[in-house]
């Protein structure tokens, strides 16, 4: 019977490969067989479960034929020296710590020319700031000024984190190379690995006179203004990002980006539906029977005066072309539609309703 690789890891069918990794290596750590609790066998399970869950080929075919390998070859033919399951040749013996399995899978990739982008916390945060504007403003388009509290540069150094006048010196921890490399033991036996200079913070050089202001950092809590330009016809929850001018970095390194998410707030009168808009007109009984032009306002304030076409319906909506919104950076405008609310006189006069008789028999012949 075949084995359920997903069962011995623990995880399920769909589960996405960060998962399947993240339950491999926890089961590693805990079964692996120079732990006091170890277990070889049960070590051995696991690593052939990951050696096919783990490879997208072999993870199709398992799934599809409940096999990823003959039947004459079997896991066995993954065993390399000195008992390694994975095949690779490596002595797994006084491994003490097994808990940075994934610094150990970076550095072993590493060594086979797979560059990894090292972590740096020194770049500035980004910040996204929420700002309300009105509908009229969304049509108009303007520059606002964002009043927010942020790390900005630090004045008395310029936001270098020390004093440049006075100079640096080769730091003596990495001697100058910003970098120390550190030999470590791993499952795939020693490997040196390269890690950030914590005394230069990677620059190689010690200041000679750090900024007491900012505590070298290079930069201080303040209040920080930014002017945001709102294009006319911007979308309600639309993200206009500013490079740049989020948190400053510390020492002179990058700053984060800003980000301005735009609420439009409702409107009294106009809905909005994309670069339309759709307003209700009170229509009387009178002005429909006479004909007569019926004036609109439009967002922009202007009035237009139109007239009912033959036949008009008023359960439908008159369309007034280019009476809408601004196509955000097209040029142009989208529609009015006008949704007409017909309002009946509360009292009707002797005299006004023998007129309406009379007009009802004119229509009806």
């Amino acid at each position: 019977m075949a084995k359920d690789y997903y069962k011995i890891l623990g995880v399920q069918k769909e589960s996405s490969e960060e998962e399947i990794k993240k339950a491999y290596r926890k089961l590693a750590h805990q079964y692996h067989p120079d732990k006091s609790h170890g277990d070889e066998k049960k070590f051995k399970e696991i690593n052939e479960a990951y050696q096919v869950l783990s490879d997208k080929e072999k993870r199709t075919q398992y799934d599809r034929f409940g096999t990823a390998f003959d039947g004459s070859q079997g896991f066995s033919g993954f065993q390399g020296a000195q008992g390694s399951p994975f095949g690779f040749g490596f002595d797994f013996s006084g491994v003490e710590d097994l808990s940075n399995l994934g610094d150990i899978f970076d550095t072993f990739f590493e060594g086979l020319g797979v560059k990894r982008k090292r972590r740096t916390y020194e770049r500035g945060s980004d910040i996204e700031i929420v700002q309300e504007i009105t509908l009229e403003e969304a049509f108009h388009g303007l520059n606002r000024d964002i009043r927010f509290g942020a790390f900005v540069l630090c004045d008395a150094c310029a936001g270098a984190g020390y004093f440049t006048k006075d100079g640096v010196t080769q730091c003596t921890a990495c001697d100058g190379r910003g970098e120390i490399q550190e030999v470590r033991r791993s499952f795939f036996g020693s490997f040196a690995q390269v890690r950030l200079c914590t005394k230069c913070h990677g620059s190689g050089q010690i200041p000679n006179k750090s900024c007491t202001v900012c505590g070298g950092k290079g930069r201080m809590e303040r209040e920080k203004t930014v002017t945001v330009g709102i294009a006319p016809g911007v979308a309600n929850d639309q993200l206009i990002k500013i490079a740049g001018a989020g948190e400053a970095g510390e020492r002179g390194a990058e700053a984060g980006d800003l980000y301005v998410r735009v609420e439009i707030k409702s409107h009294p009168w106009f809905t909005r539906e994309g670069d339309n808009l759709v307003m209700k007109k009170p229509l009387s009984v009178a002005d429909v029977l006479l004909g007569e032009k019926i004036e609109i306002e439009t967002i922009a304030r202007e009035k237009i005066r139109v007239e009912l076409p033959a036949g008009f319906h008023l359960r439908e909506r008159l369309r007034i072309p280019g009476a809408g919104m601004p196509h955000l950076n097209r040029g142009g405008r989208g529609d009015l539609y006008v949704i007409f609310e017909l309002k009946t006189p509360k009292k009707v006069s002797a005299k006004a309703k023998k007129l309406l008789e009379d007009l009802k028999r004119e229509i009806e012949e």
